[in-house]
């Protein structure tokens, strides 16, 4: 886990800016994936920031600059993903097969518009919700946790198209994921205790997947952060 790695996590998951990574490599994506779920406490720590910028305004104010902040950070990278599996899923009919071919389709359909809408209407409704209370370590965790989940769905899971899922599966170890999962747990039991509903949320969406698809793909990867980092928004405002 050297700092080049980092650098080049942070380059792939935002268009935060780094400094520019010499002598390209192959596995160099691979080699950088124990370093996600840093990238999300970069992504996590952005937020943070604009919330406290704007904390004196209105919640639906400090809301609308979070999530704004939040899909220019990503560069909308796994929005694109949520898009394409809910295209996927509308037109493959139950079947495995045809969900894989549609995910090649770069246009996006009725289902990809409908579900992103609803993703970004999720995300600053439950937003506005948490601008009200202290925000600071949920926002700074919660793309953490969702990122380190990346890790453990290639690992659990098959990749079912070439690309990161397989490569990733490789690199990143067991004990790299119960290390990041002890540093937010502590960052949980911190400031944001309801975001440990991580622990068990991560596997759950890697059993989702094998009985839904049998395996995983680098869309899947996408669509899950956004639908992980949803559930754990509404556990802090819930919990």
């Amino acid at each position: 886990m050297s700092l080049r790695d980092f650098w080049i996590a942070l380059q792939f998951m935002t268009r935060l800016p780094t400094p520019r990574v010499v002598e390209s490599r192959p596995d160099d994506l691979a080699r950088a994936s124990p370093w996600f779920p840093a990238a999300g406490l970069g992504i996590g720590a952005c937020r943070a920031l604009i919330a406290r910028i704007f904390q004196s305004a209105a919640p639906w104010i400090v809301a609308r600059a979070v999530v704004v902040a939040w899909i220019w950070i990503t560069g909308a990278l796994h929005l694109d993903g949520l898009g394409d599996v809910a295209d996927a899923f509308g037109a493959a009919h139950g079947k495995p097969e045809r969900f894989i071919a549609v995910l090649g389709d770069p246009h996006a359909g009725s289902f990809a518009v409908v579900a992103i809408s609803l993703q970004i209407a999720a995300k600053l409704v439950l937003l506005a919700e948490l601008a009200t209370g202290p925000t600071g370590w949920a926002l700074l965790l919660i793309p953490a946790w969702a990122r380190l989940g990346t890790l453990v769905w290639s690992k659990m899971l098959v990749s079912l198209k070439p690309g990161l899922g397989a490569s990733v599966s490789n690199r990143a170890g067991w004990n790299v994921i119960a290390g990041w999962s002890v540093v937010l747990a502590i960052g949980a039991l911190a400031g944001a205790v309801p975001s440990l509903l991580a622990i068990a949320l991560i596997p759950a969406v890697a059993v989702y997947w094998q009985w839904r698809l049998g395996g995983i793909t680098g869309d899947c990867h996408g669509a899950s952060i956004e639908v992980t980092e949803t559930l754990l928004l509404a556990a802090c405002v819930l919990g």
